[in-house]
């Protein structure tokens, strides 16, 4: 005779315990050492890469191992000096990188399955290591996050290449996302022109012109289809209508370029020098297009940048920070990955 269940007493079976989700913050990389050991290592790895050499051919190979690798290392080692973090003994990048990735594990703690990392597409912590470390955790769904607010092949495009070779090596491979690139999300705008308007508030001058400068890139790029062009131009006319800036008043830039070829124009050194010689005495800079500040941010922008404004006759410089892991640059974050978490969590 079979017992009947009261169906009172009887009790559902427990919910499936959700699998777990690895998020991977990335930016691009920083040297382990600021000496020209460090600093060689680090650009044999970034130079090597055909999304940002395209042409990799002998000649440049050449001219990489035979003069860059052989002199730039010392003087870009003296740079990072210069702003480097001697408590930790590692560059700004990757103190700020580590602490986005610490306090967003801590803003999405409630979902306890979710397992937050960080790397940097060239130099350490690898994305190799990182995904590696997070399918050991039982990671079996993985949102890649690009801290590249606008696209370009040279970031964002590099570093889900690198993602797919890792898990081209993997025989259990988990289910891939990668956040988009958010050059005009409203939440980033807001975010910049929060964190601009608030460091414009502690300065002792109100300047007269505002730079947005973002990262430069060869034109021939933007001329074989890279978007990355039209994504920071979206970018700083979403941010001229939030601040209600006139385009003379903000002034869309293009820094750290190398080598002899055309990049997208105006420069930035170039415009400060100029806006200098013309009679501005007083400007301040924004670095919409970085994530978290860096030696292009704390040293050719407020260091470098601010001397040939003062050379050229300007009197007062500043240099906004980036979002870093500001409370307004964390919130975007979290918006960023939740969105993206959709259906995972």
């Amino acid at each position: 005779m079979s017992t009947v269940i009261p169906f009172e007493s009887a009790k559902p079976a427990a919910a499936p315990k959700p699998e777990r989700v690895g998020v991977l913050l990335v930016n691009l990389g920083t040297p382990d050492t600021a000496d020209a050991t460090g600093v060689r290592v680090y650009l044999r790895e970034f130079l090597s890469d055909p999304r940002v050499i395209e042409n990799q051919g002998l000649l440049w190979k050449l001219i990489l191992n035979g003069i860059i690798l052989r002199i730039r290392p010392a003087r870009k080692a003296r740079d990072y000096l210069k702003i480097w973090n001697t408590e930790k003994n590692e560059s700004p990048l990757k103190t700020i990188t580590r602490s986005q990735a610490d306090k967003l594990a801590e803003a999405i703690a409630d979902h306890d399955h979710v397992v937050v990392d960080w790397a940097m597409r060239y130099g350490n912590p690898s994305i190799k290591e990182r995904i590696e470390a997070l399918a050991t955790q039982g990671c079996g769904r993985l949102l890649v996050v690009p801290l590249y607010p606008q696209y370009s092949a040279a970031t964002s495009a590099t570093v889900c290449d690198e993602a797919f070779r890792v898990l081209a090596g993997m025989r259990v491979q988990p289910i891939l996302r990668v956040t988009p690139p958010y050059y005009d999300d409203p939440e980033y705008i807001e975010a910049l022109a929060v964190s601009i308007n608030d460091h414009l508030a502690t300065l002792p001058f109100q300047p007269e012109i505002i730079l947005a400068s973002f990262h430069g890139m060869p034109k021939a790029y933007v001329d074989k289809g890279d978007p990355y062009q039209a994504q920071c131009i979206a970018t700083t006319n979403a941010l001229r209508k939030r601040l209600g800036l006139e385009p003379s008043r903000l002034i869309l830039t293009f820094q750290s370029r190398f080598g002899n070829a055309e990049w997208l124009q105006p420069y930035t050194d170039k415009t400060v020098e100029k806006l200098a010689k013309d009679g501005v005495r007083r400007i301040a800079v924004v670095t919409p297009g970085f994530s978290a500040d860096c030696l292009e941010t704390l040293e050719e922008i407020a260091q470098e940048n601010a001397e040939i404004f003062r050379h050229n006759g300007g009197e007062q410089f500043a240099a906004i920070p980036c979002l870093n892991d500001s409370d307004g640059g964390m919130d975007l974050i979290r918006q960023l990955v939740l969105r993206e978490l959709q259906g995972w969590i």
